[in-house]
């Protein structure tokens, strides 16, 4: 799309001469038509109608743009030519559909739209009147006095696409595309230009003679005042009862559309025909673009396989029902027929290399093709089965179309596969315990999705699902057979993550945990991630793009439960001792690549912070690779006495010899029966211990006066588990008082 000044009544389109006041046809007016909104979809359609037919008709430089939710039309027509235009010079497009029952063609059928044209006299109706007689005509030949079926109907719709005029070819090529094997429906004119028993190509007849007089092409006066609510959503009496299909759901009729218990289909005949008018709109694309997608659908212009997730409206029952999703563009850049109609032929939406499957592909890809071609926003709509067998347009939500960074770390999530065969899994099992998590994930994708990335929070939302799957995965070999382990996630997730708050502080802070093992040439490589001990696998991160894979030999690493947050570190802080001793390592296994501040893990202590909330994020931070992030607070806050006795034992001696409390050669192991007292709840004894082996491995610090005033510690296991947190440097630096020079001397004197 051309990037255009908007045009005003005063104004003119990009590139054309201004003209004095009094010209009306040389001057551009914009018409704002309010009866023309993205929702329902009957409204959507009919912008595009009347911009088609008058550029087609009437103003071939007409324009049209979305703005506050209402059509703008740049043309040289004013709002009283527009009027005068479809009331007296429209010429309506051949909508006929001899393949269904219904159309008008075969006995028993409707006549009262067919039987008036056909025997009219109308100048502007000519165009119909010629495509029923060549219809006519073929019908004859082919001896089909009823609907046709199986090779009838594909023989006849073959016959017909050499037959037919161009104008009158543009509803086939709309309703119905013709495949080697049989015809194939677009869903957005239902099954070949009919949904159930209504026929729409007979109704558009109908439609047409109750505002166009047959015989004379003058308007109707009785519909005349329907066409401003048509354009501007001007209230007007007397709309009459007809049915208008799936395309507006509001006004179809039924129970509870009213204060009584039914109502009847009301449908404004303008509505009807302009609509019909617009869906003519996608048919270059759906002939030149003709192509299979996964599961058999057609791959039609902004068109996917219903996801029912991310509105809240559908439900994932729907989507066996569901004939698919159409997410119909916005824009807000004046734009031509022409090049609207190229913005619709290549309707085609990719992730990557790979055509988009459902909703919540499109929504990932939207961003990005809106920036490309112009589109400022998609309104989504869902063919849904509702009010018995009927399929109505329901509404979903609408995504604007900005560049969006959250896509780029959803993309991640494509590795191996993994996505598609998550879902595809939890569809296909059956489980109500899966069909929740998925649907979970799903609406948590399409909310970070239409973040554009800004919001930490939906970031979090779907690292804490992501950890739910990762665990689910764990436990089920069925499940492992059918998808790889969660991909190994970039540090983006974390630094867009990243609220700052103390919860995310120390989970990511544990997550981050690791171990480095020497090599025979002096250097270290990253071993026990804490993911490992999620779900088992094998994990190589010496090479940044392998992912990670299933490992069976390898579940004794797995510590990861459903139980509680201190519970499932313990267990871990365990096994790591357990695997650090097996791989030999010089150091404890509590390297780290971020580290919490005190004052997160001071409020973990005192029980001053979300516990849930840490407990759900710490699983999905373990799959990210944790960089160093923003810390919640710079603010150093006394930390107890109890935790600042034992936190060193709890440190690599590389980092205690970085603060200065270990000298260079000197080490500060960490032995099981701390572990066993803290868990046991007999804090008074570790302390003990710990002031013994502090002294007796020469950390450099005055511990008389800091274990006089370490109370017993209420809660050891969760000590024990808040041990675990990486400590920043800072921090640890004046975690123990220094050593009294004069003291020092004194036992040298000694």
């Amino acid at each position: 799309m051309e990037n255009l000044e908007q045009a005003t009544a005063q104004g003119d389109l990009a590139g054309q001469p201004s003209v004095q006041q009094g010209h009306a046809l040389d001057q551009v007016h914009e018409i704002v038509l309010s009866g023309c909104s993205p929702i329902p979809l009957a409204n959507y359609l009919k912008a595009l109608g009347i911009l088609r037919l008058v550029a087609e008709q009437a103003d071939p430089s007409a324009r049209g743009f979305w703005r506050n939710d209402a059509f703008v039309l740049l043309t040289r027509l004013d709002a009283e030519a527009l009027q005068r235009f479809f009331l007296e010079e429209y010429a309506p497009t051949p909508v006929l559909a001899p393949w269904n029952g219904g159309s008008g063609f075969y006995p028993g059928d409707n006549q009262s739209g067919i039987g008036p044209i056909e025997n009219g006299a109308a100048a502007r109706l000519a165009r119909l009147r010629d495509a029923i007689a060549t219809i006519r005509t073929v019908l004859r030949r082919r001896g089909l006095e009823a609907k046709p079926e199986g090779d009838a109907k594909s023989a006849l719709l073959a016959e017909l696409r050499a037959e037919l005029s161009d104008e009158a070819l543009a509803w086939l090529d709309a309703a119905v595309v013709l495949t080697e094997e049989s015809p194939r429906y677009p869903p957005l004119l239902g099954t070949g230009g009919n949904d159930g028993r209504l026929d729409f190509t007979n109704n558009f007849m109908q439609r047409v003679v109750a505002v166009i007089d047959p015989t004379t092409g003058q308007a109707q006066e009785k519909t005349k005042a329907l066409l401003g609510l048509a354009l501007h959503g001007e209230a007007r009496p007397g709309i009459p009862s007809a049915a208008i299909g799936q395309f507006a759901p509001g006004t179809a009729g039924g129970p509870n559309q009213t204060a009584g218990f039914d109502a009847k289909a009301l449908v404004n005949p303008w509505d009807f025909i302009l609509m019909l008018e617009g869906a003519l709109l996608f048919a270059a694309a759906a002939t030149r673009r003709l192509e299979h997608s996964t599961g058999g659908g057609l791959s039609y212009p902004f068109t996917v396989r219903s996801t029912g997730a991310g509105s809240g409206v559908a439900a994932l029952s729907d989507e066996a029902n569901a004939r698919a999703e159409i997410w119909m563009p916005l824009w807000e850049t004046p734009t031509t027929l022409t090049e609207l109609k190229v913005l619709l032929a290549e309707g085609r939406v990719t992730l990557g290399r790979r055509p988009v499957r459902d909703g919540l592909d499109f929504a990932r890809a939207a961003a990005k093709l809106g920036v490309e071609r112009g589109i400022s926003g998609f309104q989504r709509y869902a063919f849904l089965m509702r009010s018995g067998k009927a399929y109505f347009a329901t509404p979903l939500n609408r995504l604007a179309a900005r560049r969006n960074r959250a896509g780029d770390i959803i993309d991640e999530l494509d590795a191996d596969g993994w996505l598609s065969r998550f879902r595809q899994f939890c569809r296909s099992d059956g489980s109500t315990r899966l069909a929740s998590l998925v649907r979970r994930l799903e609406d948590a994708l399409f909310a970070l999705a239409g973040t554009q990335g800004k919001d930490p929070l939906a970031v979090q939302r779907v690292l804490v699902i992501l950890g739910e799957a990762q665990r689910y995965l764990a436990t089920s070999p069925k499940a492992r057979e059918a998808c790889p382990p969660v991909p190994q996630l970039s540090a983006r997730w974390a630094t867009q993550a990243n609220d700052r708050s103390q919860e995310f502080d120390l989970a990511a802070a544990l997550a981050s945990l690791h171990a480095l093992r020497q090599r025979e040439d002096g250097s270290t490589r990253r071993v026990l991630p804490m993911r490992i001990h999620l779900a088992p696998e094998k994990l190589d991160l010496e090479h940044k793009h392998r992912q990670p894979a299933w490992d069976e030999q390898a579940t004794h690493q797995v510590t990861w439960g459903a139980g509680r947050l201190e519970d499932n570190l313990i267990e871990t802080l365990q096994r790591r001792l357990l695997e650090a001793e097996r791989l030999q390592l010089v150091d404890k296994p509590f390297a780290f690549d971020h580290a919490a501040s005190a004052s997160a893990i001071a409020a973990w202590l005192e029980g001053r912070l979300d516990h849930a909330r840490l407990e759900a994020l710490v699983p999905g931070l373990m799959l990210v690779r944790i960089p160093r992030l923003a810390s919640s607070t710079t603010e150093t806050v006394p930390l107890p006495a109890a935790y600042r006795l034992l936190k060193p034992f709890f440190c690599t001696d590389a980092q205690l010899r970085e603060v200065k409390l270990l000298s260079a050669d000197s080490q500060l192991p960490l032995r099981a029966d701390f572990i066993r007292r803290l868990m046991a709840g007999r804090t008074a004894e570790a302390l003990d211990l710990a002031v013994r082996r502090l002294k007796a491995y020469g950390v450099a610090a005055e511990l008389k006066g800091l274990r006089r005033g370490a109370a017993d510690f209420p809660d050891g296991r969760r000590l024990l588990a808040a041990l675990l947190v990486p400590l920043r440097d800072d921090d640890l630096k004046g975690l123990l008082p220094k050593p009294d020079p004069m003291e020092e001397q004194k036992n040298e004197g000694v």
